[in-house]
């Protein structure tokens, strides 16, 4: 019992340390993970994360432990379930995703195993002898025989996402060497400063994180002005308008500043500012007038000459 005790002990201070140690936990499945797989990814995970396996129980006992002290560990507890592992890590959080879900091996069907994905029989030779026809005819996999052997004729759906493999379509699988299954480490949640979310959390882009925040905040803007409640946001438009309306009162006054006087000039004498405008166009197109001239004459002295010499 002083064993048992000790190693649990021990078990709750390595857990606290790595939870104050490191700032993310990737909450990992591990059905169907070999030995091998874990030591693979322990290896590909060395100096930037760390693979704690144990049982669920006793992993609950612990988080509630040191809830009094760290509440936010609370929120680990609903996703300590089914066959899970934690992985503790500094490091980037989308390379040790990849990292994680990098390691996986193909698998032959089991009988009662859950598929994970569609299982197709794909069409073609089998190289079976044709005594073998009618354990493909009680499957329903349409066939025939090309050259002595049973060929398969059309592609067909062996097993579907989400249903249970039974014994015959695994034994069939088995006989075609077709290994539909990958297993590996899948990722439940994934903890970080206090949170918890999805791994697909990770997929979002920078360019899309900036869009909506973009969108937030011309919303909040166009609500603030609207209200006349003034946020952050707000402020410059608000200033902006203000200056506005100050220079339409000066317009229409007699008040004025250095800043506007010129305004004030040209909405006084419009003719005097229209007839300016012509003239400093006509200057403009006289000035370019010698440099097209010239560009002209280059033109017609390349034309006369035609790439010919005097003799040519």
């Amino acid at each position: 019992m002083g064993g048992k005790s000790a190693t649990k002990a021990a078990y709750f201070e390595k857990l606290k340390n790595l939870l104050q140690e490191y700032s993310s936990v990737f909450i990992v499945g591990v059905d169907n993970v070999s030995s091998q797989q874990m030591h693979e990814i322990r290896l590909s995970l060395r100096g930037e994360g760390v693979v704690l396996m144990g049982k669920n129980t006793m992993v609950r006992r612990a988080l509630k432990g040191f809830i009094n002290d760290n509440p936010e560990y609370e929120r680990l507890l609903p996703f300590v379930k089914g066959n899970v592992g934690f992985i503790f890590t500094n490091a980037d959080l989308k390379e040790t995703r990849t990292k994680i879900l990098s390691n996986r091996v193909a698998a032959p069907a089991r009988a009662g195993a859950v598929a994970p994905l569609d299982v197709w029989v794909p069409a073609g030779n089998t190289g079976m002898e044709p005594g073998k026809t009618s354990f493909f005819q009680a499957l329903g996999v349409p066939t025939k025989i090309a050259r002595g052997t049973i060929e398969i004729t059309t592609d067909l759906k062996l097993v579907e996402a989400g249903g249970k493999v039974g014994a015959s379509e695994a034994t069939l699988l088995n006989m075609l060497n077709i290994s539909p299954f990958t297993y590996g480490m899948s990722i439940a949640q994934i903890y970080q400063d206090g949170q918890t979310f999805g791994s697909e959390i990770l997929d979002i882009e920078e360019s899309q994180l900036l869009k909506a925040f973009n969108t937030a905040v011309t919303t909040i803007t166009a609500i603030s002005l609207a209200t006349g409640i003034p946020t952050l946001p707000s402020v410059m438009h608000s200033l902006v308008n203000s200056y506005k309306n100050v220079l339409a009162v000066a317009v229409e006054t007699e008040y004025s500043w250095p800043e506007i006087e010129e305004l004030k000039d040209r909405i006084a004498n419009p003719d005097a500012y229209a007839s300016a405008a012509p003239a400093a166009a006509a200057a403009a197109a006289t000035s370019d007038a010698p440099a097209a001239e010239e560009k002209e004459e280059e033109a017609e002295e390349s034309d006369d000459d035609m790439g010919f010499g005097l003799f040519d």
